[in-house]
């Protein structure tokens, strides 16, 4: 297996209903209307809390498929600490966003996030994206896209052609054998490239360690299509 194929092979969601759910808000009506909604949709609501310490205490030491996480706490903490804090238990999280506050989105993405959701969407919408990232499938919708591009500072890598290609074909999901086979390169070039693409992403700020990273990355940039727009860009 290639390094970073490991991520293809997780585990799939078989039913979204079987997802479990942890809610972090610190407004209690919020928290009762998503437990509400998300119950009603299926979903095993393990914890809510309002804050991030009493969401860990909560989940004691356990991890569940998807937190939905409000971006500003009043409690102090900043948005890289919390959405890191939750993602070191293994679960994925899902923003609940005020939609003007651009760079804490991008914050939040920077730090691991795998979408935001803002807080004026229908509740429809949210349970569609708690879906969505409980599948291991990564959310880029219109708040994503436009945080990236009001954000002055998201600078992109600068990739080269055949950089372009090789991270094309290997955040699709293709093997790097399959990748340097496709374009007719050997497999030590393409890992040659890949390794590029990877320090160039380091240099902006934006560092891409796992396939995931790379399939981030090459959504946020333009390089494959997000699954809002029918891509079919996964884990």
């Amino acid at each position: 297996m290639e390094e970073g194929d490991a991520v293809a092979a997780l585990p799939t969601r078989e039913s979204d209903a079987a997802a479990t759910v942890a809610i972090v808000d610190d407004h209690e009506a919020v928290r009762l209307g998503l437990r509400a909604a998300c119950r009603d949709a299926g979903y095993d609501v393990v914890v809510d809390a309002a804050s991030v310490p009493e969401l860990l205490e909560g989940l004691a030491g356990r991890a569940c498929d998807v937190v939905v996480l409000d971006l500003s706490l009043g409690d102090g903490s900043s948005v890289t600490e919390n959405v890191r804090a939750v993602l070191a238990t293994g679960s994925a999280v899902l923003v609940h966003s005020i939609a003007d506050r651009v760079a804490a989105v991008r914050e939040s993405l920077a730090a691991g996030a795998a979408g935001v959701i803002p807080k004026a969407s229908p509740m429809s919408a949210v349970i569609s994206a708690i879906a969505t990232v409980a599948r291991g499938e990564v959310l880029n919708n219109v708040e994503w896209a436009s945080a990236i591009e009001a954000d002055r500072d998201f600078a992109k890598a600068q990739l080269g052609r055949r950089e372009h290609d090789v991270l094309h074909l290997y955040a699709s999901g293709l093997p790097l054998k399959l990748v340097a086979a496709q374009l007719g390169i050997a497999h030590s070039t393409a890992r040659e490239y890949l390794d590029r693409v990877r320090a160039k992403y380091i240099e902006v700020g934006r560092p891409a360690p796992t396939k995931v990273d790379l399939l981030r990355r090459a959504v946020e940039d333009g390089i494959l299509p997000g699954l809002d727009d029918g891509g079919d860009a996964r884990r």
